[in-house]
């Protein structure tokens, strides 16, 4: 049976069948877990046809499925990684019964809970995260300490902190309480630890950190630990037609067809 569906590098039909992403197929090439036809791969710049016949850890390629994102609501204390090599609890060994094998767009640390999404294709997810797609990332914050507007607003123009350059943040303050204060940040390229970063760098010590949206997909109701899919028709939206068909979101008779003028008639004599 053939495991790929259209000729492509193999590191892209392990992430297009949801396996992981690319940049972990890569890794799984270099330690010998992927064959191609009875040959294990040495080096990822394979092209696998669809008569080829792969296995990854002695399995068979899963038929890539049409693209699909969820919203999750990741608890504190999860890693956001399929195997954690200290042994921590993570995302995937805690995820509602009956989604497929799906992956992170992008990660969350340990002690950060909130949205995070998940998807089957690997190349969805590497879209998604992609700096270059321009979303906001949006967070309630809870830090000890005191900042003034003032203080965040500096933020707006970006900052270098230990030779590592952060982009424009939005920043506001959102109430006090105590010795915390709860604050709201927008980020767009999504560093590690990159909010704890920003705000140790003005002097407060997060102690609360939780996503409400990743773009237009939003936190909401959704309880810690649960999952909620996210309509098709909403993701093709977002992604736009051409991406949408890539990802098997809309077949090309969905497509709207063109609206054409009626002929005129042509003007008879004396009209």
């Amino acid at each position: 049976m053939a495991s790929v569906s259209e000729p492509m590098r193999i590191a892209k039909a392990m992430a297009r069948a949801g396996l992981c992403s690319r940049r972990d197929a890569e890794r799984w090439i270099a330690d010998g877990r992927v064959s191609v036809n009875g040959r294990v791969l040495k080096t990822p710049a394979v092209e696998v046809k669809p008569r080829d016949h792969v296995l990854v850890d002695g399995q068979p390629l899963p038929v890539a499925e049409p693209a699909q994102l969820w919203r999750y609501n990741k608890p504190k204390g999860l890693v956001t990684t399929h195997n954690d090599p200290e042994g921590r609890p993570t995302v995937f060994d805690n995820l509602p019964p009956g989604l497929p094998r799906v992956i992170s767009v992008g990660r969350l640390d340990f002690s950060t809970e909130g949205l995070i999404l998940l998807t089957n294709d690997g190349e969805l997810a590497r879209h998604l995260e992609l700096p270059a797609t321009g979303w906001m990332r949006r967070y309630r914050v809870r830090a000890k300490g005191r900042v003034t507007q003032a203080d965040l607003d500096r933020l707006s123009e970006g900052v270098e902190i230990e030779g590592v350059r952060y982009g424009p943040v939005e920043a506001d303050v959102d109430s006090m309480q105590g010795a915390n204060m709860w604050l709201r940040i927008g980020i767009r390229e999504g560093k590690n630890r990159e909010v704890r970063k920003l705000l140790a760098h003005l002097g407060l010590e997060v102690n609360r950190l939780i996503r409400v949206s990743f773009g237009p997909f939003e936190l909401l109701e959704l309880k810690p630990g649960e999952a909620e899919p996210v309509r098709r028709r909403m993701l093709a939206d977002q992604l736009g037609p051409e991406l949408a068909m890539r990802f098997g979101l809309v077949e090309a008779s969905e497509k709207k067809p063109v609206r054409r003028l009626p002929k005129r008639k042509p003007k008879r004599e004396g009209d």
